[in-house]
């Protein structure tokens, strides 16, 4: 855990905790408004909510970066102990009318707990944030609906999956359209511009040098820019490798029709010009050669580090069967 002791490059106020996947690393703003940004996969919510609670008590106000899986998985258990949501504009707008569409959960293959948003965010909006004022700032690529946090008095950034020390977020081009990654690089142009002193990523370490991390992330995006076929190829990578690991691995030969089955799978491939089962075989034996899946004992298995999930805590419904938001609030 990183706290304000830790070469005082975070104030007493910050708490970050890192965490491998297949969840988001969690930061925990103390004061008159205890703020959780991000809760994890919904695998380790009990987990995220036990070590909120017992480090701050009552979580006022959970703020999510984005809608995917493993940023948003402990937002209903959270929300049951009596924490708000909060989240971009266009994400909050889908959640409040049940999109079926809503976190990609169905999409992606990956479960997400049913919640509701709060307080829709809007770009420039100021957010009380612990005992601190927290500017958002709208950075859609990643997601549409993707925001970034700024506290300019301490020039903290909370970049959700924007950028990390070692990458940078994918982007999908066949649901958010062609210049999905065009939008991320200006996304990023807009956060360096900010000069931040400390970056706080939603995955890996604290960055020692926010400028370098930028530099290498710009480069990285201008590629996605560059070269359609990569930015899919990457995303391909990223989803599969996710789904192993949520699923304890996969049996190797249950791997290429769970990809055949799967939408995302498809519109990779359609974008490809390739059939899915052409796609699926090319995805294992490039991630097989790379290192970055491997075989064991007839299971392939994500080679990135990871913790392990309980397969009950898969068992939610996708969005579609969420309940009613009116519902919900007339029970």
């Amino acid at each position: 855990m990183v706290s304000g002791a830790d070469g005082e490059r975070l104030p007493a106020w910050v708490t970050w905790r890192p965490r491998p996947f297949p969840d988001a690393n969690l930061l925990l703003l103390h004061g008159s408004r205890l703020a959780l940004v991000d809760s994890g996969f919904v695998g380790h919510a009990e987990e995220t909510a036990a070590w909120a609670h017992a480090r701050a008590g009552h979580i006022a106000l959970v703020v999510n970066t984005h809608w995917h899986s493993d940023h948003v998985g402990g937002n209903s258990l959270l929300q049951a102990a009596g924490s708000a949501v909060a989240a971009g504009a266009p994400e909050a707008a889908a959640v409040a009318r049940r999109d079926p569409g809503c976190c990609q959960a169905e999409y992606l293959d990956q479960p997400v707990a049913p919640y509701t948003v709060d307080q829709p965010l809007h770009d420039g909006q100021l957010l009380r944030l612990g005992d601190a004022d927290w500017q958002v700032v709208a950075t859609p690529g990643h997601t549409p609906g993707h925001l970034a946090l700024w506290q300019p008095e301490e020039r903290l950034l909370a970049v959700g999956d924007a950028l990390s020390d070692y990458d940078v977020g994918w982007v999908d081009l066949a649901l958010d359209g062609p210049e999905a990654a065009t939008t991320a690089l200006a996304s990023l142009h807009r956060l360096a511009a900010l000069a931040p002193k400390t970056l706080l990523p939603a995955h890996g370490p604290l960055p020692a040098d926010p400028s370098a991390a930028f530099a290498t992330a710009l480069r990285r995006a201008r590629r996605l820019v560059e070269d359609p076929d990569g930015a899919v190829r990457y995303g391909a990578r990223r989803v599969f490798a996710f789904a192993l690991m949520i699923r304890d691995g996969i049996p190797a030969t249950e791997a290429e029709p769970y990809l055949h089955a799967r939408a995302w799978l498809t519109d990779a491939a359609r974008l490809l010009h390739l059939t899915p089962e052409t796609l699926a075989a090319e995805l294992i034996d490039t991630m097989l050669r790379s290192g970055t899946i491997v075989l064991r004992d007839g299971r392939l298995h994500a080679a990135a580090e990871h913790t392990q999930v309980d397969a009950e805590a898969l068992r939610v419904p996708f969005p579609r069967a969420w309940p009613n938001l009116y519902s919900q609030r007339n029970e």
